[in-house]
């Protein structure tokens, strides 16, 4: 019951954005690192603050204040990506603000932006078609955080439901490689992410700590454990540029996202 009003909600967002209007935003440009925080800062931030309509971003939250809202942006690449990024300048997972005692909780946002994904998609998908994913310094080209919101590879998909059921509380290795990476994954019950923050449980993950964040990339993908449990499985990827892993986490995601004319209906 929790879950299908927590999608009530995300689906009542998505009519009204939809209604003011459904931009899609100017692309992350390699040239311009700080393009993202120019469009966030510049112009979603203002627009929301004067009439309530943040354009180019869908959606922009600052109940908090600027320093922990954040906003929602379409990505130009792929039918169904969205991006989640602060209002507040916040470089990236190896940032020590994402660390800090008041950091928001930006996974748990991120999650709720998935009804915007199933908008683009024209349909609903099961919490294990959907993923958030964010990159290494290395894997990037923005400098400013953002969290890839979309649909999961469909071979990714049943790679992971094949092997969730040997997932444990602890990080360990998945066992399998996943785009030619071997991740390590850890299980975290419950439908809301909530206060668990996956910064943090990446932080406390033994080897890494708050000085190894930038070398790790995190994806986020929801699953349906043994007995109807809803969860998340948490997936992490050391950076190894000397193998040609640069440690982009978005790999793992479908920006056009197969799975919506697949999965059964």
């Amino acid at each position: 019951m929790a879950e299908k009003h927590v999608q009530g909600k995300a689906a009542h967002r998505v009519m009204i954005a939809l209604l003011l209007a459904l931009v899609v935003a100017p692309p992350a440009c390699a040239s311009d690192p700080d393009a993202l925080w120019k469009i966030v800062n510049g112009q979603c931030v203002p627009d929301e603050r004067a009439d309530g309509k943040p354009a180019p971003c869908t959606e922009v939250a600052l109940e908090g204040g600027e320093a922990r809202g954040w906003a929602v942006l379409k990505d130009r690449r792929g039918k169904t990506q969205f991006l989640l990024i602060p209002t507040a300048r916040v470089t990236g997972i190896e940032d020590p603000a994402v660390l800090a005692p008041d950091a928001p909780n930006w996974w748990q946002a991120a999650w709720s932006a998935r009804g915007y994904v199933m908008a683009r998609a024209g349909r609903e998908l099961p919490r294990d078609a959907l993923s958030l994913a964010i990159n290494a310094p290395t894997g990037r080209t923005q400098e400013q955080l953002h969290i890839h919101v979309d649909c999961l590879r469909p071979d990714v998909r049943d790679a992971l439901r094949a092997r969730s059921h040997l997932v444990g509380e602890d990080w360990a290795p998945l066992g399998i490689a996943l785009a030619g990476h071997d991740y390590r994954a850890r299980r975290l019950d419950g439908a809301e992410l909530g206060a668990n923050d996956p910064f943090r449980l990446l932080a406390a993950a033994p080897g890494v700590g708050a000085a190894g964040m930038a070398a790790e990339t995190l994806v986020v993908v929801g699953a349906t454990f043994a007995g109807g449990v809803p969860g998340f499985l948490l997936l992490v990827d050391h950076v190894d540029l000397a193998a040609g892993d640069r440690g982009s986490g978005e790999e793992l995601q479908d920006h056009d996202c197969a799975l919506a004319e697949t999965l059964p209906r």
